[in-house]
């Protein structure tokens, strides 16, 4: 993909969040997004038309993640109460919450929970869960706690890695072919890494992403790889969203996206198309 194929152009604006959006996420094949955010609502939409489809209500805080499995049947959300919602997408129905946690819960994805039902049930599949939920609230507190060592935790062998960033650690995000790791930083950098070794492959520099900030006390800041995995894509406080070519690290594209901070970017799995979410309260549409 070259930097001219990178999506600049504004095609829609998702409106009916009131206050900040936490994240935003396309769905499996891109046809659909969910976003989640301070109102406490998760909302599904058809971004490509603009058009709202449902909302989900359960949290009793803000709900700071959601993804879908990739059947597009169960969705999955957390935030401030310190649960992790288990839901139908269809019926909009809760199946399960999982309690536990002594904190916020900021992120949930990166596994099919479909396919993780199936490895077993009772106890054991509450335990298999719970360890990736772990995770994803350890990356929490390592960002709020100025702490920097990423964990990850391989389900399949229970095995768990740890590398030091130097950094605190505001969100990660896998590579599409699963060998790198993309993490922001608050010292206002992305840093790639090498999955399985942990080797730093790459930094990413430009947008603003810092500590002393009042918004990185309470908002994580998404980062992402483009769907052929050639450019980074990352926001900033300042309501820009930055493109880098993924092997040299430098910026082929930035443009304000938003009035205030960018708290999420998601690219489409096929397009060149991207959706981005702000504490302005909207989702936008962008395309090539």
């Amino acid at each position: 993909m070259s930097a001219g194929n990178l999506p600049r152009t504004e095609a829609n604006v998702l409106r009916g969040h009131e206050g900040a959006v936490l994240a935003a996420r396309f769905n499996a094949n891109g046809e659909y997004c969910l976003s989640c955010g301070k109102d406490r609502t998760i909302r599904l939409w058809n971004p490509h038309r603009g058009l709202h489809i449902k909302t989900y209500k359960s949290h009793g805080r803000e709900v700071r993640d959601v993804h879908v499995t990739l059947d597009n049947s169960k969705l999955c959300s957390c935030g401030g109460d310190r649960q992790v919602f288990y839901w139908d997408v269809a019926t909009g129905r809760v199946i399960r919450k999982f309690r536990g946690h002594d904190s916020e819960v900021c992120t949930v994805g990166g596994i099919d929970f479909v396919k993780l039902h199936e490895i077993g049930v009772g106890n054991e599949w509450l335990e298999r869960c719970d360890i990736s939920l772990i995770y994803a609230s350890v990356v929490h507190q390592l960002a709020m706690t100025a702490q920097s060592v990423l964990v990850l935790t391989a389900l399949s062998l229970f095995r768990e890695i740890s590398d030091d960033l130097g950094q605190p650690v505001n969100c990660i995000s896998l590579s599409n072919d699963g060998n790198c790791v993309l993490a922001s930083c608050l010292d206002s950098t992305l840093r790639l890494l090498d999955r399985s070794t942990g080797e730093l492959l790459q930094e990413y520099k430009g947008h603003t992403c810092k500590l002393m900030l009042p918004s990185a006390s309470v908002f994580k800041m998404d980062c992402c790889l483009t769907n052929t995995d050639a450019h980074v894509a990352g926001g900033s406080e300042d309501g820009y969203v930055y493109f880098w070519d993924l092997v040299d690290a430098n910026v082929v594209s930035s443009f304000r996206a938003h009035s205030s901070v960018v708290t999420s970017v998601s690219y489409h799995p096929k397009d060149d198309c991207m959706i981005s979410a702000s504490v302005d309260g909207t989702i936008r549409v962008w395309k090539a």
